[in-house]
C-alpha cells in the first residue's frame, strides 16, 4: 500500500493558514507544533490534521509563490478527496474564500479548486462513483491514467 501521509508547506504566516485548512477541515486538529531553527532562520511549524492524513506548515516564508498559470517549475496544486463537496464550498464562502476556477465537467467526480492565503492551489474532489474505472474517466482526451 502507497498512500501521502503529508504535505510539508513553507507559509508566511501559520495563523492564517489555518483558518483556510480548518474551515475546509474542522474535523483535523493541531497534532503537534513546536519551534525549529532551519538553516540559520528560528521558525514555528505545525502539523494539522487527523490520524492519517496532515499537513506541516512552518511560518517565516518570503517571497511569493510562482505564478499558477506559469509554466515555472514548482507544485502545481495538490487535492484532497472529500465525500461532500457542496460542505467544502459552503465553509470556505462561510470564512471568506471564493473559488479560484470551477473543476472539469465529469460525470463521475465533481471537483472545485482555491487558492490559499499563501497562494497554494488547493483542489478538492468528490468522486460520485466507487469503481475505479468511472472515477477515473476522463471525457476530455478519452484516455484512462493509471
Amino acid at each position: 500500500m502507497v498512500r501521502l501521509e503529508h504535505v510539508n508547506l513553507v507559509v508566511k504566516d501559520i495563523n492564517a493558514s489555518m483558518r483556510f485548512y480548518q474551515a475546509a477541515f474542522p474535523h483535523w486538529r493541531v497534532r503537534g507544533g513546536g519551534e525549529q531553527d532551519w538553516y540559520g532562520t528560528l521558525r514555528n511549524w505545525v502539523h494539522f490534521g487527523d490520524d492519517d492524513n496532515y499537513l506541516t506548515l512552518n511560518d517565516r516564508g518570503e517571497g511569493e509563490n510562482r505564478e499558477l498559470q506559469s509554466n515555472r517549475l514548482g507544485l502545481g496544486h495538490f487535492a484532497f478527496v472529500v465525500s461532500n463537496l457542496d460542505a467544502i464550498k459552503w465553509r470556505l464562502a462561510g470564512a471568506g474564500f471564493d473559488p479560484a476556477k470551477p473543476g472539469a465537467d465529469e460525470p463521475y467526480r465533481r471537483n472545485i479548486y482555491y487558492i490559499d492565503p499563501d497562494g497554494f492551489e488547493v483542489e478538492f474532489v468528490e468522486y460520485l462513483s466507487d469503481l475505479p474505472e468511472e472515477r477515473n474517466l476522463y471525457r476530455q482526451t478519452g484516455v484512462r491514467l493509471f
